[in-house]
């Protein structure tokens, strides 16, 4: 929680100690109170007195009352301030540090766990912020000034005073050691539950095309029996606090009073007027310090789960990611050469190698396809190039120079990757397209849409290149989407494209058109291209063949007909020998 703290700004820590003065202001007038009331007792008791002789200190009492509670306003104003100005903060950097994630910190963060650390435990640390400068300060203040303020008073309502707070202090301490552990098992369950729902929401087609809506909902429904009962465990105990801290104070009122009555009985007459004086100013000082320490446990209920909050928003913030930024950065030619210098690669936490000694080289205007089953490392390979992962053995060099030196942004600049799922983004077709650009080209968005073969379903829609597309790609088929996603990376003109598996979902005719408008387009260019479909590569400068993760076959497609074992088998597997020779 204390490095939580650490945020905060040097404005907010000066608007903490301008709290500060108001909250010992405020205590001050709250414990004026009880002075004001004994002479009020005393002028009451005090032969004589008029009316007129009550109005001094009643005044006095309603201006402490309204003092208290304008400073009360002002602490409220500054602490949500603070809490929410750290709040926008952390949210921030928890989100900027999620952007800067490599793969494998992806991996490691669950996607559920990284929206419920961003949005539910960023509140509770809002929450005990907000809460912590009007109580956590406020309630030690109070306490300690109002045990000054009754310090030897008298020995038998001090005794008093003292049981209680120790059986409160006993009570306080049960009760979180008691939940304390929860609230991590409900931060957990918490996620858990976010990751069904996402699943749910997600894969709501596959649902019901499979009739598992009975399955889901009971997976559903025991992910949020676990998170209820926790929650149900955590606030029956924390309810105890509340009812006995009652208790606690009116059988402490009770106590005071009862001792009083037995020492108001047996004093003399003259001092009778006195100890009933400081009874009830006692009285209203052990209130005090019974609201400070009840102050205490309403930020026991909200602090333990604030630390775990706290605890994994840390976890993300101190996370270092595995690829190091380098500081090269590339002229304006661009990437003319890739070259993999036996590369190896396995990822975090797994076994064996998905890529052994995988040894080529790309060059400008070269057009490279990858092919092999499924599983053989060919996505891994091209996934190296704009470092989403980082070798394991080897390396990878961009014109010469190894890959890890350039600057990410410089070198992802000079990329543009269409991955197996294409994916949109809620905004409209232009803002889709001209996604991660910064010219807007109204006649090369059309250029790049028809050259993704995507004019014909655009312009045929309500607002063609303004039409809305909804979160995902939802309101546009499969095919189109990935017609969108090809137009994105042709737009954004880079050095090197990459191309995985992103022509699976087009029908056969509009692959050759498209391969055809694209070949023309990329002449300048590197081009990975990823596919599971020998039509779409053979076309290709170079095919790779991967088996296992290893390169098995280098070569044109007819010389990879006639010496890989690997790639006959695959093109046998799709098409007739007459059929290759025709095509």
């Amino acid at each position: 929680m204390l490095k939580i703290l650490g945020y905060l700004t040097k404005k907010e820590w000066f608007l903490v100690s301008i709290s500060l003065v108001f909250i010992v202001l405020q205590v001050w007038l709250d414990l004026k109170l009880p002075d004001y009331m004994a002479e009020i007792t005393m002028l009451i008791q005090t032969e004589g007195t008029s009316v007129s002789d009550l109005w001094q200190p009643g005044i006095y009492m309603v201006l402490c009352a309204i003092g208290s509670m304008v400073t009360a306003i002002i602490v409220g104003y500054f602490a949500a301030q603070i809490a929410a100005g750290l709040a926008m903060r952390i949210r921030g950097m928890v989100f900027d540090q999620t952007l800067s994630f490599s793969m494998a910190e992806m991996n490691r963060f669950s996607l559920p766990s990284l929206i419920t650390r961003s949005t539910n435990d960023i509140t509770q640390i809002q929450m005990i912020v907000a809460m912590g400068l009007q109580v956590i300060i406020k309630a030690p203040i109070l306490a300690v000034w109002a045990i000054i303020k009754i310090y030897n008073k008298n020995l038998e309502w001090t005794a008093a005073t003292g049981v209680a707070l120790v059986f409160l202090v006993l009570l306080i301490l049960t009760i979180v050691t008691v939940a304390i552990p929860k609230f991590k098992v409900i931060q957990t369950l918490t996620d858990n539950l976010n990751r069904i729902t996402r699943e749910n929401l997600t894969g709501l087609r596959v649902i019901r095309a499979y009739n598992a809506d009975n399955f889901q909902l009971n997976k559903f429904e025991n992910a949020n029996e676990d998170v209820t009962k926790t929650n149900l465990f955590v606030n029956r105990v924390m309810a105890l606090i509340s009812p006995t801290m009652m208790f606690l104070m009116s059988g402490l009122s009770v106590a005071i009073y009862w001792i009083g009555a037995y020492l108001i009985d047996s004093a003399n007459q003259l001092d009778k007027l006195t100890l009933f004086s400081n009874m009830v100013v006692f009285s209203s000082y052990a209130m005090q310090v019974i609201m400070a320490f009840m102050m205490v446990s309403m930020i026991f209920i909200m602090l333990p789960r604030a630390q775990v909050s706290a605890k994994r928003i840390v976890e993300v913030l101190s996370t270092e990611n595995s690829v190091h930024d380098g500081t090269l950065s590339l002229d304006d030619q661009g990437i003319e050469e890739i070259e993999f210098k036996h590369v190896s690669f396995h990822y975090p936490n797994g076994e064996g190698n998905v890529l052994k000694d995988i040894d080529f080289t790309a060059r400008k205007g070269e057009t490279v396809a990858l092919i092999g089953s499924t599983g053989s490392g060919k996505t891994t390979a091209i996934q190296l190039i704009p470092r989403f992962f980082d070798t394991t053995e080897g390396e990878v060099t961009i014109n010469g120079k190894n890959i890890k030196d350039y600057n990410l942004h410089t070198l992802r600049d000079e990329i543009s990757y269409v991955s197996q799922t294409a994916f949109l983004f809620r905004g409209s077709v232009k803002s889709n397209v001209q996604y991660g650009s910064s010219e807007d080209d109204q006649a090369w968005l059309q250029e790049a849409i028809a050259i993704a073969q995507g004019t014909e379903f655009v312009e045929n829609m309500e607002n063609t290149y303004e039409s809305s597309i909804s979160q995902g790609g939802k309101n546009v088929s499969g095919g189109q989407k990935q017609r969108l996603s090809i137009a994105r990376a042709i737009y954004k003109k880079p050095s090197v494209y990459l191309f995985d598996d992103s022509f699976s979902a087009l029908d056969y005719t509009t692959d050759r058109k498209l391969r055809t408008a694209l070949k023309q387009s990329t002449k300048d260019a590197i081009t990975f291209i990823v596919a599971q479909r020998i039509g779409t590569i053979k076309d290709a400068d170079r095919i790779l063949v991967f088996d296992e993760g290893q390169i098995v076959g280098n070569g044109t497609h007819e010389e990879l007909l006639a010496n890989c074992e690997t790639y006959q088998e695959i093109a046998y597997s799709q098409l007739s020998k007459e059929e290759l020779e025709h095509e």
